[in-house]
């Protein structure tokens, strides 16, 4: 028996030839997007599931996908998709084209200036994506379909946060949002000791002490391996709980020490020296800094401490449950 994916996918095969140029016209006009035909074809099916499949057995006809298809805003999809990679020209282009709209939208969505920054703050983690699911980096931008204008979809974005910031304001905020909003989990996560009964809890607690050195030791190791800027970065984000806003600022002054660093990394600011960081700048570089640290914490679990595979899954997951250590920032402060 076929498959509703199987059916859905046979769809999409017939209606190839549109989508490849569609695809070509978008990849003429951003080349440097670095977005391939197959993960554009896939964000079209998806689309295409979410918007016109009526049920596993009504499909739409393959006349309705091709328009469908030459209907959406294919241009801010293809920019989309590679923000939603972490594309840096992508990034770049949407800070030029759409920075200015988001900081209108926001200012006149929230009651003041300050909650505006604060909903922007949060709208660029959002976009970025802080949280990882299966090894994949969970972007909004996976989320916008091409149907309506990008513009339109940041505005839903925005007002969303508006929402979160009111539950938050009367304490209802989701354990999912408290996720988000810290960045990586196993850097923020709160430690609790619980009396636990029964077998199975105890187990679970026992193992839980035989690992937490390790996970602890390593984790620290990590940190202390990064280089300066990485180490100021998190400072500035973890233990000072300044704004992504607040370390662009810092960045971009002329006695800043992180200045010359993100200069050297960005050629936009080669062509010019003056040009402002902003929010997404910041966050890419954290979660590039986050990256390295989850490296060096595997490695230093195989190396110093023998640990298999298995048994490093256990204290990933002490350190994306449990770990909130205060000497971990410590340590940074003290060699940043």
């Amino acid at each position: 028996m076929t498959t509703f994916e199987e059916k859905l996918q046979e769809l999409i095969e017939q209606c190839r030839e549109t989508i490849e140029s569609v695809y070509s016209e978008c990849n003429a006009n951003a080349p440097n997007f670095g977005v391939s035909q197959e993960d554009f074809t896939g964000s079209i099916s998806g689309s295409v599931s979410r918007f016109l499949c009526r049920g596993e057995e009504d499909l739409p006809s393959v006349s309705e996908v091709r328009e469908f298809i030459e209907s959406i805003k294919s241009d801010d999809l293809f920019l989309a998709i590679a923000c939603a990679h972490g594309n840096e020209r992508a990034w770049w282009e949407f800070d030029h084209q759409h920075r200015g709209y988001l900081e209108r939208i926001s200012r006149h969505l929230a009651s003041t200036d300050l909650s505006a920054q604060e909903v922007i703050d949060h709208v660029y983690v959002e976009l970025y994506g802080t949280r990882v699911v299966d090894g994949v980096r969970m972007s909004k931008f996976a989320t916008y379909s091409g149907k309506g204008s990008i513009r339109g979809w940041l505005r839903t974005v925005i007002w969303h946060a508006l929402v979160d910031f009111h539950r938050a304001s009367h304490d209802e905020v989701s354990l999912d949002g408290m996720t988000e909003n810290v960045g990586e989990g196993y850097t923020h996560s709160t430690f609790k000791n619980q009396d636990l009964g029964g077998e199975d809890q105890m187990i679970d607690r026992l193992s839980h002490e035989k690992y937490k050195k390790a996970t602890l030791e390593s984790i620290r190791s990590a940190f202390a391996s990064l280089d300066d800027h990485e180490k100021l970065l998190l400072l500035y984000y973890h233990s000072e709980g300044l704004k992504l806003r607040e370390i662009a600022r810092l960045a971009e002054a002329p006695a800043s020490p992180l200045r010359d660093w993100f200069q050297r990394r960005s050629k936009a600011r080669e062509k010019n020296p003056s040009a402002r960081i902003h929010e997404s700048t910041i966050m890419r570089w954290l979660d590039k800094t986050y990256s390295i640290v989850m490296e060096r914490f595997c490695e230093r679990l195989t190396s110093v401490h023998s640990l298999g595979e298995k048994e490093i899954d256990i204290c990933l997951e002490l350190a994306t449950r449990d770990l909130a250590d205060p000497d971990v920032y410590k340590n940074l402060a003290s060699n940043a």
